[in-house]
């Protein structure tokens, strides 16, 4: 008899299902999981937006410095043409070995601008007109002495850019809201004085997982 009768209780137990007290500790359980999932994809998210900033500013700011080796000898002060306005004759100066051409559009740059960096930040992706260095505008002897790719001496004029487009700022979504500075501004000075693009910041004022502001990046 009790053999009989054991089927039978084990069938009648998975008819009744859970009971309430185990759905609701299940519940509670579920919900402090997703609870605690949540703030790690929040931080993941966010760190995912850190780093691209991070390559965002390291790319930007790499162009600006690009732009500038290749001012070196370029457009002294009334020129229409590249020259070294230090030098009478506008003679050609030592440059980087990285700088295979100058600028050669002077019309870019007005009086205040003396220091040559990138009139606007545009600049950077619409492009300047630019021509090969002579040769005499190199270290007179090392690894750079050969033939670069730009052919040194030839006249003719191209169209260099530096950025293929402006890139977004991941943390306001716009590629609009870069905080620029000008290289005779302070560090902290928030309205940017619009005579060339010395760096260039980020436009949210959140903070960062380190406890830093983006804006001091």
């Amino acid at each position: 008899r009790m053999l009989s009768s054991t089927p039978s209780r084990f069938k009648a137990a998975a008819q009744e299902g859970f009971s309430l007290l185990e759905m609701i500790l299940t519940l509670v359980v579920l919900s402090v999981l997703v609870m605690g999932a949540i703030p790690l994809t929040q931080n993941a998210v966010k760190r995912q937006r850190e780093v691209r900033l991070r390559e965002s500013l390291r790319m930007i700011r790499g162009a600006i410095d690009e732009f500038k080796r290749d001012t070196v000898g370029a457009c002294g002060q009334g020129a229409v043409t590249t020259g070294n306005p230090t030098v009478p004759g506008g003679a050609n100066v030592p440059a980087d070995p990285r700088s295979r051409v100058v600028i050669d559009d002077c019309t870019i740059f007005d009086t205040m601008n003396l220091d040559r960096y990138p009139p606007k930040l545009e600049v950077l992706a619409e492009g300047v007109k630019v021509k090969a260095r002579g040769m005499s505008a190199l270290v007179s002897s090392g690894p750079f002495d050969g033939p670069n790719a730009t052919e040194r001496g030839s006249s003719e004029e191209v169209t260099k850019v530096y950025l293929r487009e402006i890139p977004v700022d991941p943390m306001t979504g716009r590629a609009d809201t870069w905080v620029l500075r000008s290289s005779y501004q302070p560090k902290g000075d928030g309205s940017w004085d619009e005579i060339n693009v010395f760096d260039v910041r980020s436009g949210s004022d959140g903070v960062a997982l380190n406890g830093e502001k983006y804006s001091d990046w």
